[in-house]
């Protein structure tokens, strides 16, 4: 069974930096497209960023571009969100989630960490 684990959020004042984790178990994700998203209260769940394990490249939405960082550890089958210059309008639940065929269509997802960031 497949499952991704996030860890690292908590809480942060502005300006402060924060790494996320995502553990996937239960498959190796080696031609997958890993995704990290964010659900602020009462909004809907937006895309953040994403890396694809096969050729190493990235893409992030407009708001953390320049702040945030996804990177992976093949041997860990971990991947990993870095944030710094943190925003209060950073604050959200996040969530990591796997494309396994690097297709677009995310079908695993984690349980979601808070991070919250203070002004």
């Amino acid at each position: 069974q497949v499952q991704l684990v996030e860890s690292g959020g908590g809480l942060v004042q502005a300006g402060g930096s924060l790494r996320l984790s995502c553990a996937a178990s239960g498959r190796t994700f080696s031609s997958a497209t890993m995704g990290w998203f964010r659900q602020a209260p009462g909004k809907e769940r937006k895309f953040v960023a994403a890396m694809t394990w096969s050729t190493g490249s990235t893409n992030y939405a407009e708001s953390v571009k320049g702040r945030f960082t996804a990177s992976g550890d093949i041997f860990k089958n971990t991947v990993y969100l870095q944030m710094n210059s943190l925003k209060p309008e950073d604050t959200a639940v996040y969530y990591c989630a796997a494309d396994p065929s690097g297709v677009g269509t995310y079908e695993y997802w984690g349980q979601g960490t808070q991070v919250t960031v203070s002004s």
